[in-house]
């Protein structure tokens, strides 16, 4: 069976729960390592980290939750959410190599639809998750409810490079994605899916859009490495 963008969240999930093993070795290899860089880029755009209230949406293997708790230190908490055991599995085990599991707890749980109250946050984040979930703008809207008046909300995606040049290169280098997987993992198919979406996802510009339709302010977001990738940033509009 074919995956699409609208594949049912169970055989998603199952896909996630079939990458988890090469995930992180995967992710270095498709972004050519700029993944790394990218995250802390996003890392130093949040303000306020000590001691905050941190969610992590859709956090996957963990790689930001881990910064996020680094940064809210010892009197900060955060949340990782995934829908798929496995990557949590290796979230976890993240975590308590870092020396930070004290801070976090992981929550398998649906992104769009948050187990949480509220006004319950002081961060929403989201790396790598809005463009394989069925419904992005009802996941932007879930971050603005549990997010507290002023908080901050974090999203970091491929993006649509805009150099016509690049752009080219980049899709053509993309075509390739699955077959890497294929030689170095045998997982063909399950990156085929990962491929189509990142080329269907929408443009950083509507993005960011999705972002004041979902009731944020103070909107931005750049490019990285040449909109290969993309940071927004929003703030959940204070209490008047």
């Amino acid at each position: 069976m074919s995956l699409t963008n609208k594949t049912p969240e169970s055989q998603v999930e199952s896909l996630f729960n079939e990458l988890a093993p090469n995930y992180d070795s995967m992710n270095s290899l498709i972004s050519l390592g700029r993944h790394r860089k990218w995250r802390q880029v996003a890392m130093k755009e949040l303000q306020q980290l000590t001691g905050a209230f941190v969610i992590d949406v859709c956090c996957g293997t963990g790689d930001w939750t881990v910064a996020l708790a680094k940064a809210v230190g010892p009197s900060g908490r955060v949340v990782g959410l995934d829908f798929s055991e496995d990557m949590l599995a290796i979230a976890k085990q993240k975590i308590t190599a870092a020396g930070v599991s004290d801070r976090v707890i992981f929550v398998a749980g649906d992104a769009m639809q948050l187990p949480y109250t509220d006004n319950e946050f002081d961060v929403a984040t989201i790396g790598f998750g809005l463009r394989n979930v069925p419904d992005a703008n009802r996941v932007l809207k879930e971050m603005v409810r549990v997010v507290r008046p002023g908080g901050q909300i974090e999203s970091l995606e491929t993006s649509q490079p805009t150099s016509p040049l690049f752009k080219l290169g980049w899709w053509l280098y993309f075509k390739t994605v699955p077959v890497m997987a294929q030689f170095a993992v045998g997982k063909y198919r399950e990156y085929s899916y990962l491929q189509q979406t990142a080329k269907q996802f929408v443009s950083a510009k509507e993005l960011a859009q999705m972002f004041r339709q979902a009731g944020m302010i103070n909107v931005s977001y750049r490019p990285l490495t040449f909109g290969a990738a993309a940071l927004h940033l929003g703030q959940v509009e204070k209490s008047k």
